[in-house]
């Protein structure tokens, strides 16, 4: 563990790249900016002097030179070979030979330093101290940070002291219609990913087709974006990724597997520029909450209805092939938080049920990679839009759970019109509202609960903005929401308003991730949903440019209250007792499936709902390709030899009701258990 990661960057770098000429404590900018250039020919007027009189030394000059390499270059080239790759997670053994698609063949860099993609060159702007790293040699190579305050990615997080702040990349792996506005007023009906697929499917024209999906996975999130969050002091990353990503099953439109190769392509620009991955899987089979953001905009019939049992069956294996590939060593540090499933509605599921599934995926994901201080993400569960309290306790002697929060005031009950532009902006009822609701709150759930993340929030203090409630759904704010829809009509005293309601909104939850870091243009040409948008925020004022300045700000609003002191339990964290769940919990939660569901026609009947059996053939995740000659290890996508468990299918001669509209159905006739 470095004493500053800068300090570790200037001696590995120099010296396992091979190059022995430079300093070991010297800046690889200065190689880049050409600091150490080859020494020019001596001036005209002294060549003929030294022709004449020093003629004779020239033999005694050559056998020096040639003992000097001799006794000091060859063991500096030896050393080079010997030491080989990084010192991230799987060490090529091999000499680096340079990045060819970077400027002068550089691994690393900082502020200023220029990166060349694909599609381009743009320059690096970092002023908080970050360095990416590219080693062609050594993919895995972990050394990046994004800012001199956050560890390196191959140091273990410290959820005592250091603090997320990151952004959500919504809209580019599950297409929503507020994010992505442009794709959706394109068809006229789509209003979520299931009907704009089909639409695209029966498009057949020109400029049509399912492919417009895997175009906007190209293009709607690049390299660039990374740097630029990197450059925001931030780091870490939320990634919603949907199940169909892996496969899809018959009758579901959506475009099956493209995504994971762009999701490889995210990892690899994630650990390029030090910022961390909370993985979350955001659509699971049936929706498990109605939302259009589930993939299908309706009912919920995840653990909820006839076919909410055998949804949760395939859920949980999607659960697992993620866990598998995510707990390889080549991933382990990059991604340390697995978010298993996205606000699922519990006003419909119920808590009971709800901690049943949870305690089932912590033993699997946990008898994956190990208990305690073993390997494995830490697995971050949603609330389930209930009080944050209602989770304390939550079962004790669990390993490394995460309790994600999304508190937002636009979706909170009735709308507040209170404006967030005044004439003193710290007076404002905006930034007093984030710091008196959610300070306490997540104190409170980091006392109770243990580790506690806001997985989103955002400046929407209200629901205004094209297709923020869903296409063709009007905003419940009671005034003029056009000006909500266009930034360029915000003067600066609002700008202000919305940057202390900023905040006073990081200050307030501590550990966060924005949604989201980028609002795609609608059909006018400009974002209508700016309110969401964190880059747009940087742009123009709203949002900090640098996260560490909101602390203070409830103080400074002289709200005050209980502050957590930073002191977690051993379990809760993978130390001593992880793993072992208290017995009054597994009394009251081990049994699954659970005993009683809702949406279904009795209550107690659910042992005669459909589910599948474990026979079908399991849809590993691949592994990234590379072009050059490395000798680490690539991996397989799957982490533990000993889990050869088959994946869920349909029973053959079983009837099955439509897995997306079955809650509160008949049961079906001939149906097997």
């Amino acid at each position: 563990m470095p004493a500053t990661p800068a300090a570790e960057s200037g001696t590995l770098l120099a010296d396992e790249k091979g190059l022995g000429a430079a300093s070991a404590t010297g800046s690889t900018a200065a190689l880049d900016s050409g600091a150490a250039k080859e020494a020019g020919p001596a001036p005209a007027h002294t060549k003929g002097k030294w022709r004449r009189r020093m003629w004779w030394l020239v033999p005694l000059v050559l056998f020096i030179i040639a003992a000097i390499v001799l006794v000091i270059v060859l063991p500096v080239v030896l050393v080079a070979d010997k030491k080989g790759g990084s010192s991230g997670s799987g060490g090529s053994g091999q000499p680096a030979k340079g990045n060819p698609e970077s400027p002068n063949g550089a691994t690393t860099g900082g502020d200023g330093s220029s990166i060349v993609t694909p599609n381009g060159t743009f320059t690096y702007s970092n002023s908080y101290g970050g360095i990416w790293v590219a080693d062609p040699n050594n993919p895995w190579n972990d050394n990046a940070y994004p800012n001199s305050w956050t560890p390196p990615i191959n140091t273990t997080w410290d959820w005592s002291k250091d603090k997320v702040n990151g952004v959500n990349l919504g809209g580019w792996f599950v297409l929503e219609p507020f994010i992505t506005p442009a794709l959706y007023q394109k068809y006229n009906g789509a209003i979520d990913e299931w009907t704009l697929s089909e639409a695209m499917r029966n498009d057949t024209g020109e400029g049509g087709g399912i492919g417009q999906i895997e175009d906007h996975y190209n293009t709607f999130i690049t390299e660039e974006d990374f740097a630029q969050i990197a450059g925001a002091g931030l780091n870490w990353v939320r990634v919603p990724i949907p199940y169909w990503a892996i496969e899809t099953w018959e009758g579901e439109p959506f475009l099956e597997g493209v995504a994971w190769k762009y999701i490889l392509r995210m990892f690899s620009w994630a650990r390029k520029y030090g910022l961390r991955v909370n993985l979350d899987l955001h659509t699971v089979p049936g929706s498990q909450n109605g939302y259009n953001h589930s993939g299908r905009f309706g009912q919920v019939n995840f653990l909820f209805g006839v076919m909410g049992i055998a949804n949760a069956q395939r859920t949980m294996d999607y659960i697992r092939i993620i866990a598998e590939f995510i707990s390889q060593p080549e991933y382990k540090n990059l991604v340390p938080m697995f978010g298993i499933v996205n606000e699922p509605l519990l006003t419909q599921i119920g808590q009971d049920v709800l901690t049943r599934f949870y305690l089932q995926a912590h033993d699997m994901i946990r008898n994956i990679g190990g208990y305690g201080a073993g390997n494995g993400p830490y697995i971050s569960i949603h609330d389930g839009f209930i009080a944050d309290n209602a989770w304390a306790d939550f079962l004790p002697g669990s390993d490394r759970i995460i309790l994600d929060t999304h508190p937002y005031f636009a979706f909170d009950g009735a709308p507040n019109n209170a404006p967030v532009a005044t004439t003193d902006p710290v007076g404002g009822v905006w930034p007093q509202q984030a710091c008196n609701g959610w300070g306490p709150t997540m104190n409170q759930s980091l006392e109770a609960f243990g580790v506690t993340v806001a997985g989103e929030w955002s400046v929407g203090y209200n629901d205004c903005g094209l297709f923020v409630e869903g296409v063709n759904i009007p905003a419940r704010y009671q005034g003029d929401c056009s000006i909500f829809q266009d930034a360029s009509q915000w003067n600066e005293t609002m700008k202000d308003g919305l940057k202390m309601f900023a905040m006073a909104t990081m200050d307030a939850l501590q550990n966060w991730f924005f949604w989201t870091w980028k609002i795609d243009n609608s059909t006018a040409g400009h974002v209508e949903a700016p309110l969401w948008s964190y880059q747009l925020g940087l742009e123009n004022g709203w949002i900090p440019t640098d996260p560490r300045t909101a602390a203070g700000t409830c103080a400074s609003l002289s709200v005050s209250g209980p502050v957590f002191n930073g002191s977690f339990q051993s379990w809760q964290t993978g130390g001593e007792g992880a793993g072992t769940v208290a017995a009054t919990a597994l009394a009251s939660f081990s049994a699954y499936p659970p005993p009683q569901l809702s949406g279904i026609p009795d209550p107690a009947g659910v042992s005669l709902l459909p589910v599948y059996t474990s026979t079908g053939s399991v849809a590993t995740l691949a592994m990234p390709t590379f072009t050059n000659r490395i000798t680490v290890s690539e991996g397989d996508g799957w982490y533990d030899r000993t889990d050869g468990g088959a994946a869920p299918t349909a029973i053959g001669g079983c009837s099955y009701l439509d897995a997306w509209s079955a809650a509160n159905a008949p049961m079906p006739t001939g149906v097997c258990t």
